[in-house]
């Protein structure tokens, strides 16, 4: 059997039982060793990547990994392992490791595991395994017909490259105070990027997809397709000039606004004093139309889950509405510190969205006149702490609701609780590729600098 005749095949279906056994393995032997709690994570995971570059393979990788993780409690005092082996000797080395390091550290009264009565009981199938049975040759060929067709234009000089990757895993959770769950998923995706060259002036983009699902995919053709076009949409690019102006975040670029915003509300960023939110509940941040909730049990997408990292359940539930802060994004540990209850937020938000306002994108130009269209933010200029922002970027002057020239090399700046009280329109076309799902967001006003 050559290379090229292994598939990825779908996981074991004895898997989960096995790595529940293996997990009460490790509860019993916490006990054993002295641990008055313990909980812990076990995955397997296998995955297939490859990576074309001008019609060359790149790197080919097949991958099959194994994890535990371990935290035990000594009273109040925390310890935690972890190992890439899961065999019985490892187990016992792992836990040993893990109450080592507790009776080392100092007590916490907020650490702990959670209730019996706060634990997730209900385990729906939210519909996160999809298996691809892919040869290597598939694999290759798909990535090279997309790569193909976006490179079909004379003024694409180069290419960084188009992958495709498949994989799946299965994990298992499970507490000393009784919860024991688990659940198989999938995560598959497709990219292009490409560099485009106009009178001496480089330009590059790109374009994705990334999905539970294969077959939700966008075709290999049809993300060359879009990688091309938008490279060669940002050739004879120039600076806008500087000023105060309106400007259109693109749904990739709107979803980093509401990450920001879902990192200010985290419970981490609060019982840390590290947040401009801290004691906002309560305030209008937003709009009257604007809210922004979670819906962590829709069939199918990347962030879905029924329990959160402690094991407690998740739901859907609204942090903004009417334009006003509901409330935080708490984990365990965090509602203890702040002394308030648990969101079933432990690892935070899931499938985070923003409602729109019922305006396509054509309509939200229309309705911001003269103004940029941001289709990208670089670098790292955000201060959660402060709330103060100022990211690099690149879009498209708009005038009259028209995009009309490419623009690069210029600063938007402000600070976010402004920002989100300058939200004019929120987009229908929203991107639900990731854990944020988000369309264009128009902003009243923002600084913007560039030339002059």
């Amino acid at each position: 059997m050559t290379d090229h005749d292994i598939v990825q095949r779908p996981l074991d279906p004895g898997a989960l039982q096995n790595l529940q056994e293996r997990a009460s393995r490790v509860l019993e032997e916490a006990k054993k060793a002295g641990a008055s709690d313990a909980e812990v994570g076990i995955s397997v995971s296998q995955g297939l990547s490859v990576s074309v570059r001008m019609d060359e393979v790149e790197t080919l990788e097949f991958h099959r990994d194994r994890g535990i993780s371990v935290t035990v409690y000594i009273g109040q005092q925390k310890g935690t392992a972890s190992s890439s082996d899961d065999s019985n000797d490892s187990i016992r080395a792992t836990v040993a490791a893990a109450c080592a390091i507790a009776r080392h550290t100092g007590a916490d009264p907020c650490a702990g595991l959670a209730d019996e009565s706060q634990l997730a009981r209900d385990f729906p199938d939210l519909d996160l395994y999809h298996p691809w049975q892919l040869s290597p040759a598939d694999a290759i060929e798909q990535a090279r017909a997309c790569e193909r067709v976006g490179r079909a234009d004379p003024r694409i000089v180069n290419s960084e490259g188009a992958s495709l990757s498949s994989g799946s895993s299965l994990r298992v959770y499970a507490t000393s105070r009784g919860f024991m769950a688990g659940y198989p998923s999938s995560h598959h995706s497709r990219s292009c990027v490409l560099v485009a060259e106009q009178d001496g002036a480089m330009q590059r983009d790109y374009w994705y997809d990334s999905r539970r699902d294969a077959a939700r995919l966008q075709s290999a053709e049809a993300i060359g397709d879009e990688a091309r076009r938008r490279t060669l949409a940002r050739l004879g690019a120039t600076r806008p000039a500087t000023g105060d102006m309106p400007v259109l975040f693109s749904p990739r670029t709107a979803a980093t606004l509401l990450s920001h915003f879902a990192s200010a509300i985290s419970g981490g960023a609060l019982y840390r004093n590290s947040s401009f939110l801290k004691d906002a509940a309560g305030e209008t941040l937003f709009p009257s139309w604007v809210r922004i909730h979670e819906q962590p049990h829709v069939p199918g997408m990347t962030g879905s889950a029924a329990w959160d990292s402690d094991g407690l359940p998740t739901r859907a539930q609204d942090f903004v509405r009417d334009g006003v802060l509901k409330g935080y994004a708490l984990g365990l540990y965090a509602a203890r510190r702040l002394q308030l209850a648990p969101t079933g937020n432990g690892g935070g938000p899931r499938n985070l969205s923003i409602d729109h306002s019922g305006e396509d994108l054509p309509a939200l130009l229309k309705k911001m006149g003269r103004g940029i269209l941001i289709t990208e933010v670089m670098g790292p200029g955000v201060n959660i702490v402060s709330g103060d922002y100022s990211r690099g970027a690149a879009g498209f002057m708009v005038e009259n609701g028209v995009i009309t020239a490419p623009l690069e090399e210029f600063t938007i700046a402000g600070h976010l609780r402004e920002i989100f009280a300058a939200v004019q329109g929120a987009g229908t076309d929203v991107d639900d590729r990731g854990n944020i799902h988000c369309g264009s967001l128009l902003i009243g006003n923002i600084r913007v600098a560039g030339a002059g």
